[in-house]
């Protein structure tokens, strides 16, 4: 007779999700007993490193990615990587082990005190499941849910003592369920955004993460192509939706109100697609948008076509209402927009180099089709102007702003892209969160390059003081960590640049040696 444990794992292997994520305690161990040969398990030394890995994964393979947590204190651990999955719509399907239900009213040690309301509310599920025999059905539910609408992480708490216990024998009807998103927005409401964007005469085209993550850059070239529109990349963006050299790409657009509205001035007609209207960040207030200009968001996410404070929303399928707008809005006859303007190349240099020296370097260097991962928060301005980034699934960034995720996330955007080389680039203050990533990338020879911009201080805090007008604040610095020696203590390669020159050469060195490596760099804050 088949148990939960053998019926829960042929379903993980006909949905296709054979590689687990983890951090085993010991009420995850029975699980994980009598591991099948077909599964692989990736271990990180921490549950935020782990959630981490899986995100960059599940992002880059475009597919649920599991992951298994100790509990409520492996939770609470992860709650920070778990804030950027949930904004990045990142499928996550995350189990927690609970203590044996016999013991749980109790409230024995490691029990996981009304675990469904723990991930709250950065889960779009979360459950316990009333019985064994349930089990198979909430794993089966929560890979669904996980992937459908706006995806996003689910949360299953599983008492451990479930394992072993006989499976219902119509699970098996679980197996080889597929449930797929339709999703053409509203006809009527379709077809006005069609109309007034063929009657515009000055349209802009803002892009977000789901039109990368949905594969459809291609579909958003094509748009702005016929409508010869600009095109920014929405505020605070976790992914590059557009070919940052194409002659339509006027960079990231800032995230302020006020500074958004002054980009935007001269547009009748604004088209906002796969972002939320808008993350802005700093406060900035002014007016939303330019006088006279209309505003029409596409999304996949119903809470982000509520709660935007202006403009039209659809909700549907983001690839399917872009291939729509292609075949329905006519070529217009307008010029091309102006190309923005690309600064020069610095000059090489000695002794802490300035952030843009790094990233032209990097430019240069660095593989056709290589994927960027970004936790130099105060840099990342200077990135998007100096990195070509021309195919889809090109660069992730921290949806939530929660620092952590680039050195994690870089390990699984390798796993799931073994083809292309993923550089990361990270910040001295950021790299500190999810450093034990290097041991999982030098456990199995995940071949990530991460290049530490060391500045010795938080970077983005002493921009974010000037924004705020306040001073003296303590808790900016921080000096005397010797990135080489942590990443060598974890068994990954490294090497200290402290010139132009030696960087380029580390960095040419490193993309021969198919194996992690660290790079460190001595920079210079930002000037502005």
């Amino acid at each position: 007779m088949d148990t939960i444990h053998s019926c829960t794992y042929e379903l993980l292997r006909r949905q296709g999700m054979t590689t687990i994520f983890g951090n085993p305690g010991s009420n995850e161990l029975p699980f994980l007993k009598d591991f099948p040969e077909d599964f692989t398990y990736i271990l990180g030394l921490h549950e935020g490193v782990v959630v981490g890995i899986a995100d960059g994964y599940a992002q880059a393979m475009g597919s649920p990615a599991f992951v298994n947590l100790h509990s409520a204190a492996g939770t609470g651990n992860a709650m920070g990587a778990l804030a950027n999955a949930w904004n990045s719509h990142t499928p996550l399907v995350i189990t927690a082990g609970q203590q044996t239900r016999e013991m749980i009213g109790v409230e024995a040690l490691l029990t996981n005190r009304e675990a469904t309301l723990l991930p709250k509310p950065l889960v779009k599920w979360s459950y316990e499941p009333a019985s064994a025999k349930e089990v198979p059905h909430a794993v089966s539910r929560a890979i669904h849910m996980s992937k459908l609408g706006a995806p996003g992480p689910v949360y299953l708490s599983i008492p451990y003592s479930d394992w072993d216990q006989p499976a219902d024998p119509q699970s098996h009807w679980l197996y080889d369920r597929a449930v797929a998103n339709m999703g053409l927005p509203n006809a009527a409401a379709f077809s006005q955004l069609v109309e007034c964007l063929a009657n515009a005469k000055s349209p802009a085209l803002i892009l977000g993460p789901d039109v990368d993550a949905a594969n459809a850059n291609h579909q958003a070239v094509a748009l702005a192509e016929k409508l010869k529109a600009p095109v920014w990349a929405a505020p605070s963006a976790p992914r590059c939706p557009f070919p940052t050299d194409h002659a339509c790409f006027q960079g990231l657009l800032p995230a302020g109100i006020a500074s958004i509205a002054e980009r935007l001035e001269g547009h009748d007609v604004v088209l906002v697609i796969g972002a939320p209207v808008f993350r802005y960040h700093q406060y900035d207030p002014g007016h939303y948008l330019p006088d006279g200009a209309r505003l029409f968001q596409i999304t996949c996410d119903n809470e982000e076509a509520s709660r935007a404070p202006m403009g039209n929303a659809l909700v549907g399928d983001v690839k399917i209402a872009l291939d729509q707008l292609v075949e329905r809005v006519p070529d217009s006859e307008r010029a091309m927009p102006e190309p923005r303007h690309i600064p020069p190349t610095l000059s090489d240099t000695v002794g802490p180099l300035p952030p843009e020296a790094v990233f032209d370097i990097i430019n240069d260097v660095a593989p056709e089709g290589a994927i960027y991962l970004n936790e130099s928060t105060s840099t990342t301005p200077l990135l998007w102007e100096r990195l070509q980034m021309s195919s889809p699934g090109s660069y992730y960034f921290a949806a939530a702003g929660g620092l952590g995720f680039a050195m994690a996330a870089a390990v699984g955007v390798q796993m799931a892209k073994p083809e292309r080389q993923v550089i990361a680039m990270i910040g001295d203050g950021s790299a500190n969160y999810s450093i034990s990533a290097l041991w999982t990338a030098a456990q199995y020879n995940i071949p990530v390059i991460f290049i530490i911009l060391n500045n010795e201080t938080y970077g983005a805090l002493r921009w974010f003081s000037n924004v705020l007008g306040v001073s003296s604040v303590p808790g900016i610095d921080i000096p005397n960590i010797d990135f080489c020696d942590l990443a060598k203590g974890y068994g990954v390669q490294a090497f200290k640049a402290t010139s132009s020159q030696e960087f380029r050469e580390h960095l040419k060195a490193s993309l021969d040696m198919k194996s992690p490596v660290l790079i460190e760099v001595n920079t210079i804050p930002p000037a502005n």
